[in-house]
């Protein structure tokens, strides 16, 4: 049996006494059922006033934990009528005033009373059995609190209410708030980036053990993110293995590192398949968090597709336990040690002074250095008391904490560390109901404010303030606080994203008890009738029997399914919807999300106590009306529901709704009448203006309390511009990001067209919003006064973003009176510009702030760079000319893109060498077809680059070489000594391009895809640092490598990669008939004229992979592939022999029908894979 929390237990009552307190309690129940419950008041009050008492004792006497248990039961039960009584009044006086409201039939609102709705005296006559049963608990728990001696005492160890605003922490790994682990970092990179030899084999395991809380996760996440291995992998992965070692699930994870890979089966083979394809040829880094798997077998499962990379991955396993690590590796642990008292030390003044150590506060030093001692050196612990001492700098509050008997006593429950549970001890009550709540959240998964906040407001944890938008900010507070005292901490991941470590999870189990049942696999609830909250993984068919449990749990307050990650639809019986889900009527979260469902039932209607409703990514085509009768429903989520066409007529009646999301519902066209009874909202995605119904729009006027961001759309339909000044969009000040959306397929008149460009100005939003997307526009001709606005001298002072899409009359955007401009878009970040093909320019000039410029799809536009002091990302495609006014201008830009621009132009014709010294790292250019050469004075901004690292060309035709045409070389400029750094280089369809530049001397990565000049490659314009090759469809490439008379590339060469596919004419690889010297890999899809891969296999002693398919005049390999681990030959028709291959673990040969014998020797006795279709070989 769990611990019980007087704290927990004390918030719980005082939102009790509340209700008892409240006007509708007073106003549905007769004067006897009052009096009953009134009683219950008392009873309960004298009852709170021992909870201290009973929370100290509880841990010696187990007659005064069971009490408590029981007494949690009661209150849970209590509260269940109060409900009922509470939303039987508000049922009552919301259908009150539709009525007076309205003069239409009183059909529905009939039905309500007479159906959901009893009489109040038949109502108060079937609750009084359930109140005269608790009145019977309550004298009994009574009677025992007297018997067990129990104090009423009036002292609470929960802190005050008030929450102090913290700085919003960042999500991302940040180095700086990671304190003692240099030493480990460097070393666990060293590992990383060492060559491992020859005879390591294609991958290597690094394994970071140590006890929970060490910070196994957080070494693993600095040298994931850490800047030295950016370019050393070509793929990496994180996948979060915890307790269940599911082959299918990682192998999906993996696959999901690239979005680009759908893996939408669940057949392990045809995923291993998969994952091998993916990592075939490429050295990946693949961390496993985590993993507690002793198997062996399932270690050997997944590890199969790994031999497909290129010698040098890695694979980082986090786990507690030396076994698991010995099943994966014969290296040697990397075993993570404690802290030391310097480094605890030194993190605790971080994390409550936020200096760097207790100089301003030494009196506290001392006593720090003790409660330390404590923590025995354990970061996580550490940071979770850092989080508690930080809300006070009080000597003797320190104390106190230091002196506190929870260190020792809590041991006695198990494995909680007495750091977590010092802190979560010391957490105000409310906070504890809170994060007792989120022992529901499965390990390691990540989840977001919004919806944690969401979920506590549906279960009555933050009923103090007075109204819904009060109640959220306080959710908000409250989130931000268990953040601050890492009972939260931020994803590595997703900067809007957070996770509990293991033991805070376990924690939060430990607290939560028996109430708190979260369904893993293959456990059953032990005793579900306690159970008041549940959750479970989704599996892919959910039946009846996995739920057979919550039949008992008739008071079930929580069904909340989470997803497994890599699955995006799951089945669910309709036994579960139709039997499981009408019993369960205490519900206030019901979760169907992503489950495969069509139609909601009308029991939906009964289910009276609902707050919280998701049903997104769902199939369903509309909701019953009786979901109209969820008066306290406060959530409904129907997010990317494709299906569902419109929301029930009469939703207005749910007026304690806060959120409703319809984003990615598609099929929905219209809002139903009765939006604007919807006060409370504070999140609404979309609002949709419907054909023949332009009158709604002004049902938004009501809707004052929106935040966030809100798109509305079908504007089309607004045939008054009047409409739409009544939304009174100006007076939503907590708006921060508007969509307005049109249609492009609306035909409009030149009435129409005036209308819609004063829709526009009357829609105008408050001046401190930060994002503004204007979509599918036809009216709007120029931009000018109009939009900024006369009378405002600091027009959208707040702007961040802002984005034009798809207008296609718009042919101006006029600029801003001079003496203004330093008052326009001050803050703007992000102009996006998409799909406005009269748009002429020039554009305004004045961005002090703009960081991203992206314009597509412009083609009578010239852009003009100029006046953007802070640019650092440039994206044009599709525009009439580009014009750089100087080298300043592009001072801090590091990254172009360039797509099918007609012309260049440099306004001011500066000195090359003043561009030479910009920032660009990535640049891509892209259909210019005037472009000869890529460093033509002319486009002075296209000079060698010092910072360049990546450069992509495609679609140049004139480009005929990436060096210097014989004019420059003649230049001033060109006779210094330009080193280019150029790492990453890809050329594609610039029919002639011939020839590489000598100086790239730092490049690694080399593509060239459908180049027909292109016959072969100097070897010595190629540099020794090449890694990675890659060339296909050159028609006319007849020898890869031509080597000279003094030039011995292949010797040389730190080639490690090479692939070649759809060269017609290739007849050899190297005019030396060697292969690179450090080559591991190599591939040659359909080259038909290639003869041989080698003569001889020469000094290389490093080939372990070779594949050849459809290379029909191939006759032979070269011998001595010594270290050869992966051949596969396919559709090779002269090939007649194999040579000695005695390393070799994997052998494919398809179609080979000449290949009649195997080496001489026979198979190597370390071959695992073998995959052969000829008859002939079969026999042998």
């Amino acid at each position: 049996m769990s611990f019980i929390g007087e704290a927990a237990l004390s918030a719980f009552f005082e939102a009790l006494f509340g209700k008892f307190a409240s006007s509708e309690f007073q106003f549905v129940t007769e004067k006897r059922v009052r009096k009953e419950i009134m009683n219950w008041e008392t009873m309960l009050r004298n009852i709170h006033a021992a909870l201290a008492d009973a929370e100290g004792k509880q841990l010696q006497n187990q007659a005064v934990k069971i009490w408590l248990a029981d007494l949690q039961d009661l209150a849970y039960d209590v509260d269940d009528i109060l409900d009922e009584f509470a939303t039987q009044a508000l049922g009552r006086k919301l259908i009150k005033q539709h009525q007076a409201s309205t003069s239409k039939p009183k059909k529905f609102y009939c039905a309500c009373f007479t159906g959901s709705h009893l009489s109040s005296i038949k109502f108060n006559h079937e609750m009084m059995s359930k109140i005269k049963e608790i009145t019977g608990r309550l004298e009994g728990l009574a009677t025992r609190k007297s018997n067990l001696e129990l104090r009423e005492i009036t002292y609470h160890v929960g802190r005050p209410m008030t929450i102090p605003r913290r700085q919003p922490s960042t999500s991302l790994v940040n180095e700086a708030n990671v304190l003692g682990r240099d030493k480990d970092k460097r070393a666990i990179l060293d590992l990383l980036l060492r060559n491992d030899g020859s005879d390591a084999g294609v991958y290597s395991v690094i394994p970071i053990v140590g006890m929970g809380g060490i910070g196994k996760t957080t070494l693993a996440q600095l040298v994931y993110n850490d800047d030295s291995i950016k370019d050393h992998f070509d793929l990496k992965a994180w996948v979060c293995v915890s307790d269940e070692f599911d082959i299918i699930s990682i192998t999906k994870t993996i696959l999901l590192s690239e979005p680009s890979v759908p893996c939408d089966m669940n057949d392990l083979n045809l995923l291993q398949v998969k994952l091998k394809e993916k990592l075939s040829r490429k050295k990946f880094l693949l961390v496993l968090d985590d993993v507690w798997n002793d198997n062996n077998h399932n270690w050997f499962a997944l590890r199969s597709p790994f031999e497909a990379g290129q010698p040098g991955s890695k694979i980082i396993v986090t786990t507690r336990s030396s076994k698991v690590s010995s099943i994966m590796t014969i290296a040697a642990d990397y075993s993570l040690q404690c802290l030391s008292e310097e480094d605890s030390l030194r993190m605790l003044a971080h994390d409550v002074l936020e200096r760097e150590d207790f100089t301003e506060h030494s009196d506290l030093k001392e006593i720090g250095q003790e409660i330390l001692k404590k923590c025995d050196g354990l970061p996580l612990a550490t940071k979770t008391i850092g989080g508690l001492l930080r809300t006070t700098v009080d000597r003797d509050a320190w104390k106190l904490i230091l002196e506190s008997d929870i260190w020792n006593r809590c041991q006695k429950e198990g494995d909680i560390i007495p750091a977590l549970w010092l802190s979560y001890y010391y957490l105000p009550s409310h906070l504890k109901q809170c994060f007792a709540f989120c022992s529901l959240v499965p390990k390691d998964y990540e989840f977001g404010e919004e919806e944690i906040v969401r979920l506590w407001m549906a279960e009555g944890f933050l009923n103090r303030p007075e109204t819904k938008r009060q109640i959220e900010d306080f959710g908000s507070q409250c989130f931000e606080e268990l953040v601050s005292r890492s009972f939260f901490q931020p994803s590595s991941m997703d900067e809007s994203l957070f996770l509990m470590h293991d033991l805070i999870n376990d924690l939060a189990q430990f607290v939560g008890g028996e109430k708190y049942f979260k369904m893993e696999r293959h456990e059953e609830m032990k005793r579900p009738s306690l159970a008041r909250h549940s959750t479970c993984m989704i599996d892919e068919y959910d039946n009846i029997k996995k739920y057979e449990s919550l039949f008992e749990a008739k008071s079930l307050r929580t069904f909340l399914p989470f997803r497994m990650l890599g699955i995006y639809e799951f089945l669910l019986s309709n036994n579960v919807l139709n039997d499981l889900l009408p019993r369960l009527k205490c519900l206030r979260v019901l979760s169907l999300k992503r489950y495969r469902i069509t139609e909601i039932p009308d029991f939906i209607g009964n289910l009276r106590h609902l707050r919280y409703l998701d049903f997104s990514y769902t199939f369903i085509k509309g909701l019953p009306d009786s979901i109209c009768t969820l008066y306290n429903l406060e959530t409904l989520l129907l997010r990317h529901c494709l299906r569902i066409e419109k929301l029930p007529t009469k939703i207005g009646m749910l007026a304690n709704l806060c959120h409703l999301d319809i984003a990615g519902a598609d099929s929905m066209k219209e809002m139903p009448s009765g939006m604007g009874n919807l006060t409370n909202l504070r999140a609404l995605s979309n609002f949709i203006v419907g054909q023949g119904d332009a009158l709604n729009i002004r049902e938004m006027q009501n809707l004052s309390n929106l935040k966030g961001q809100l798109s509305i759309s079908g504007l089309q339909n607004v045939n008054e511009a009047q409409y739409a000044g009544e939304a009174k969009l100006s007076s939503k000040s907590d708006l921060d990001d508007l969509e307005l959306e049109w249609c492009k397929d609306f035909d409009e008149n030149l009435r129409q067209k005036e209308v819609q460009t004063d829709v526009l100005n009357l829609l105008r939003p408050h001046e401190e919003l930060k994002a503004l997307a204007i979509r599918e526009m036809k009216s709007v001709t120029s931009v000018g006064n109009e939009f900024y606005g006369e009378n405002w001298p600091n027009v959208f002072p707040s702007l961040e973003t802002l984005h034009f899409e798809d207008m296609p009359e718009w042919k101006e955007w006029k600029a801003c009176e001079v003496d203004e401009q330093g008052r326009k878009f001050r803050c703007l970040r992000d102009l996006l510009i998409v799909g406005c093909p009269k748009l002429i320019g020039p554009l305004p000039e004045h961005f002090p702030s703009l960081g991203k410029l992206e314009i597509r799809n412009c083609q009578n536009l010239v852009v003009s760079i100029s006046n953007l002091p802070k640019l650092c990302e440039l994206e044009i495609d599709g525009c009439e000319k580009v014009e750089v006014g100087s080298c300043m201008d592009l001072w801090l830009v590091k990254k172009i893109n360039l797509s099918n621009i007609s012309k260049f132009a440099c306004v001011t014709r500066e000195r090359m060498w003043t561009f030479e010294w910009m920032k660009v790292e990535d640049l891509n250019v892209k259909g210019c077809e005037e472009l000869v050469s890529m460093w033509q004075t002319e486009w002075g901004w296209l000079v060698p680059l010092r910072s360049l690292r990546n450069l992509g060309l495609q679609n140049c035709p004139q480009v005929a070489s990436i060096s210097a045409t014989e004019e420059e070389e003649k230049a001033e400029i060109l006779q210094l000594d330009i080193h280019y750094n150029i790492e990453h280089l890809g050329i594609k369809y610039c029919e002639g391009f011939q020839k590489l530049s000598k100086n790239l001397t730092c490049l690694r990565e080399l593509e060239i895809v459908g180049c027909p000049k292109l016959v072969s490659l100097l070897a010595d314009n190629l540099p020794s640092t090449l890694e990675r090759l890659v060339i296909t469809d050159c028609e006319n490439l007849e020898c890869l490598f031509e080597e000279g008379e003094n030039i011995n590339f292949s010797s040389t060469s730190l080639l490690e990669f090479l692939q070649i596919i759809r060269c017609k004419a290739l007849k050899s690889l190297s005019s030396s008939s060697k292969l690179p010297v450090g080559l591991k890999k190599l591939l040659i899809w359909d080259c038909p004229k290639l003869e041989f891969v080698a003569q001889e296999i020469g000094d290389n002693t490093c080939l372990e992979s070779v594949e050849i398919w459809n290379c029909k005049n191939i006759q032979y390999l070269p011998q001595g592939m010594d270290k050869l681990k992966s051949l596969e030959l396919r559709w090779c028709e002269k090939l007649k022999s194999l040579p000695s291959l005695n390393s070799l673990q994997y052998l494919t040969i398809w179609s080979c029908p000449r290949v009649t014998s195997i080496p001489e020797g026979g198979l190597p006795t370390d071959l695992t894979s073998l995959y052969i279709n000829e008859p002939n070989l079969l026999s042998q």
